[in-house]
């Protein structure tokens, strides 16, 4: 990929800071990085909408971000306020499905991110790596998805 060291420096250190990847050694950071990007959006910027196709994920380093969903009467509900380290869109890159949601920048936000076919040419060009990447991604939905049955079991009683 062409990007400066500089900038690889730069999303290492935001990888590094979002939490996500701890299990990555520093040469695995590193090399990580050049497969991200960086992403700005401002306040009321759509990053995505519901039924988009998938081809990239995002971590947010800087700013929030609101997931909108659209009820059976095709009104915009929020079901959540994301904040820094928190990955989103990653569902989509990793089944290949459409967007389940739409994500709106709720303030400037910077954000890393992570496109499908990147993670295809990381997969193939350094797998151990990759899987590690993954990994961490599924880890973070699982934990996610723990915490939504909780609260499915909560209003029910």
């Amino acid at each position: 990929m062409p990007c400066s060291s500089h900038l690889i420096d730069e999303i290492r250190d935001m990888l590094l800071d979002c939490g996500l990847f701890d299990s990555l050694t520093p040469n695995e950071l590193i090399s990580a990085a050049g497969y991200f990007s960086i992403g700005k959006f401002q306040p009321e910027e759509s990053i995505f909408a519901e039924g988009d196709a998938g081809t990239f994920m995002c971590i947010i380093h800087a700013g929030a971000v609101a997931v909108h969903k659209l009820n059976s009467s095709g009104e915009a509900i929020e079901l959540a306020k994301l904040r820094k380290g928190r990955a989103f869109g990653e569902m989509a890159v990793l089944d290949g499905e459409r967007r389940s949601a739409s994500c709106i920048a709720v303030s400037d936000c910077s954000l890393l991110i992570l496109a499908r076919d990147s993670l295809e040419k990381m997969l193939a060009e350094m797998p151990k790596t990759a899987a590690k990447v993954i990994r961490a991604i599924a880890i973070a939905m699982s934990k996610r998805l723990r915490m939504a049955d909780g609260l499915l079991v909560e209003q029910q009683l």
